[in-house]
């Protein structure tokens, strides 16, 4: 089995009525910005401080937009993905290294996925962690196997499903909980109180824009609406995925700031909430059992949509640097292992989330400023390079994302609070 649609790649598609039917692969991608590893940050940074870090997430997500975008944007004017342009263009010794780090990482994301959805049936079901990591194993195996059997498009319409499932469960709680909009609107004025709001911040915006979602996203562009030619059906491509990118990142930041809010209105000073066991604890006691119950579902929904993405995402890395093709189930199979020996030893799942979440810091350069390179070559990009404006803005975030996550690694490593 292939883990992408050849024909997609091969082929020039002719033009959609509607800019509705182009949208889809951005919401794949926004996954990697609703998943278990922000929602512990995000609880923690609220009820620890309340709305001050509110406008972190606001920085956070404007990022991400300007990043998925020229990801997208990658892919359908080159007609390859960042992996395969990276592998034309290195050694063979380098293609090896680069790819190792990149699949480091994937793992990484693939690990804190499998944990986040086992710490949910835990939560709902009072399951044993090993057993939930199974668990979730084997439902991401049926969700990968709607893609390798039937393509992106079904694929899309599964993770938006469970996006919409997650929106619903991370948002709920905002219905009974009394928010103060005055003090939100006064956290988004950008400012820090102590060491400890400096590191929750790096938490949130430096992690936010996850490697294995740029290396993916250009892939999914691609793969979905074909290599194109034809510079009218690409600026129509490139109009298409602005909204896609749009919708889909204000969806997912809308999340993120519905978690912050939550734990600001009705977790203020709670202990315990830096673990997602204790936030989803300290949410049942202060909203209710049910308002606790669709937060599991929404953790689980993020968890099982976030691992099966991750996964797809390692597969597009192994293809466009190794040209090695594995079926995306026996993919599952082999990177599940990791999770569930971590499960299976009793290591704290809380750290192991930390942890990966640093070492995703770590592959964060390697995909950021080969985006920004490629993108901005006349050569590669024609007509649809990046103007200096975009340039200037592209490279801004960069340092910025590069830098915070720096900080993070330092913060962590130290101990610092």
């Amino acid at each position: 089995m292939t883990t992408v649609n050849d024909n997609a790649s091969t082929s020039v598609e002719k033009p959609e009525k509607h800019l509705r039917w182009l949208l889809g692969p951005a919401f794949v991608a926004a996954i990697a910005y609703v998943d278990p590893g922000n929602v512990a940050a995000n609880l923690s940074a609220g009820a620890e401080f309340g709305y001050l870090l509110v406008w972190v997430l606001v920085v956070a997500n404007a990022m991400a937009v300007i990043v998925q975008y020229l990801s997208a944007k990658l892919g359908l004017v080159t007609g390859k993905s960042l992996p395969e342009l990276l592998g034309e263009r290195l050694p063979r010794t380098g293609r090896l290294l680069f790819w190792s780090q990149a699949e480091l990482v994937a793992a990484a994301t693939d690990l804190a996925e499998v944990i986040g959805g086992a710490i949910a049936l835990q939560i709902l079901f009072d399951l044993p962690l090993l057993l939930g990591g199974l668990i979730v194993g084997v439902i991401s195996m049926i969700i990968l196997q709607v893609q390798d059997r039937n393509g992106q498009r079904p694929f899309e319409f599964v993770v938006m499903a469970l996006l919409a499932i997650i929106t619903v469960g991370f948002m709920a709680g905002l219905v009974v909980s009394p928010v103060s909009w005055s003090e939100t609107a006064a956290g988004l004025v950008p400012r820090f109180e102590g060491s400890r709001t400096v590191l929750l911040a790096a938490s949130m915006l430096g992690a936010t824009v996850m490697p294995h979602a740029i290396y993916l996203h250009s892939a999914l562009s691609r793969d979905r609406h074909g290599v194109n030619v034809e510079p009218p059906r690409v600026r129509r491509l490139l109009t298409a995925t602005r909204w896609d990118v749009g919708f889909a990142l204000v969806i997912a930041g809308s999340v993120n700031v519905a978690m912050l809010l939550l734990a600001a209105s009705s977790l203020p000073g709670v202990a315990g909430t830096e673990t997602i066991t204790g936030a989803h604890r300290a949410i049942e006691t202060a909203l209710g059992p049910v308002i606790g119950v669709i937060f599991g579902i929404g953790l689980l929904a993020s968890g099982l949509a976030s691992t099966s993405v991750g996964c797809y995402a390692g597969a597009t890395i192994m293809k466009g640097l190794l040209h090695v093709r594995i079926s995306l189930l026996a993919r599952r199979g082999i990177t599940l292992i990791p999770a569930l020996i971590i499960l299976a030893v009793g290591f704290d799942p809380t750290l192991a989330l930390v942890l990966s979440q640093v070492f995703l810091s770590l592959g964060i350069p390697f995909a950021l400023i080969p985006l920004l390179w490629l993108t901005s070559r006349k050569a590669l990009m024609g007509e649809f390079v990046n103007r200096l404006p975009m340039r200037v803005i592209a490279l801004l975030v960069t340092v910025a994302i590069v830098a915070l996550n720096l900080l993070l690694i330092y913060l962590t490593i130290t101990g610092q609070d």
